[in-house]
């Protein structure tokens, strides 16, 4: 699909809106750059691919069992392991803050 500036004025008169055409060259440029990636996507080879309603349609088997018992499909996720990559540095990150009480920030009241 590919918009013409045509296209471009009347999307713009329907919206109620207004553009310079330099700023209907950009939008038609931008437009056409989004409608040319769907394009590509609809080229690639989905067969054999099931669409998921739901985030949890890709949970490991064991993981779904809790969620929803009666599930028989399910996807491995892809997921680093859950381990601490930083040290803690609360102290250091506080260093510059004027007020601090038992690690935590102190602000200003501004709701009263």
């Amino acid at each position: 699909m590919s918009l013409t500036s045509d296209d471009i004025q009347r999307l713009a008169q329907l919206s109620r809106l207004h553009f310079d055409d330099p700023a209907r060259a950009r939008l038609l440029e931008g437009l056409n750059n989004f409608f040319a990636i769907v394009e590509q996507m609809r080229e690639v080879n989905t067969d054999g691919v099931v669409p998921m309603a739901h985030p949890i349609d890709a949970m490991p088997l064991a993981d779904l069992a809790a969620y929803a018992p009666s599930a028989t499909d399910g996807m491995a996720l892809r997921l680093r392991d859950d381990v601490v990559s930083e040290p803690n540095q609360r102290e250091a990150n506080q260093r510059s803050a004027p007020a601090v009480e038992r690690g935590l920030f102190l602000v200003p009241k501004v709701i009263e």
